[in-house]
């Protein structure tokens, strides 16, 4: 694939989302920090769907070409993802692309505001092998009941790993929140070209014949979760 060729800052920035930093554990309480308005973000009422780890960017490219009526926020960590991403999103013109650098564990907690999602997508999240790093783990801590909490009622979680002990932990993790009931995952299609994948991390592994593992879940309401939980 030909290398794209990073624009300059200011022609970037339509798509950044440049926030001042998270106050640290010990500093304010997450009710003392403004949510995201994403109208005011945005410019536009539309649903909002945020993608963590977008790595270079494929999964937002191709889903927000085809689908033009949603906004997608899109969560890295490493600032030369963001710069690399958001160059590809300028030179083709979309607009309804938000890149932000940040750690997603920390950015749904304090700056998402509950039930104002439409959905989340996890692709290949790094799996952090060596026990002493497992803290580091996207999925650890709260983070599951964060992901249930912003997603709207309707709304859906969509995660994929080539990891299988990482998807039996995220199973695990996620059957302790009770709004989220477990969906019959899609199942993608045959390729048609080389961008014709979830991630390009999808494409490297399907072409390698690895196992790949998909959950989905979508958001109940308070009154579903208590019936499904026999309350």
């Amino acid at each position: 694939m030909r290398r794209e060729r990073r624009l300059p800052i200011e022609q970037l920035a339509p798509v950044l989302l440049e926030l001042p930093p998270l106050p640290p554990p010990t500093g304010p309480t997450p009710d003392a920090i403004p949510v995201l308005d994403w109208s005011a973000i945005f410019g536009n009422t539309r649903p909002v769907e945020i993608e963590i780890g977008f790595g270079k960017g494929l999964f937002l490219l191709t889903a927000s070409q085809a689908c033009p009526d949603i906004n997608f926020l899109g969560i890295e960590i490493l600032r030369k993802y963001q710069l690399f991403t958001a160059t590809r999103l300028v030179k083709r013109g979309i607009g309804n692309v938000r890149l932000v650098r940040a750690d997603a564990r920390d950015f749904l907690r304090q700056r998402v505001g509950s039930e104002s999602v439409q959905a989340i997508h996890i692709y290949f999240p790094d799996p952090w092998w060596k026990k002493r790093h497992w803290k580091r783990r996207l999925f650890s801590g709260d983070f599951p009941a964060q992901c249930e909490r912003v997603l709207r009622p309707g709304g859906r979680l969509l995660v994929v790993t080539d990891v299988e002990e990482y998807h039996r932990l995220i199973q695990g993790l996620l059957a302790e929140c009770p709004l989220l009931r477990p969906m019959p995952p899609p199942e993608p299609g045959q390729p048609q070209h080389d961008l014709d994948y979830l991630t390009n991390f999808e494409r490297k592994f399907r072409k390698e014949g690895r196992p790949i593992y998909r959950l989905a879940y979508e958001r109940r309401t308070a009154e579903t979760g208590r019936k499904a939980l026999g309350s």
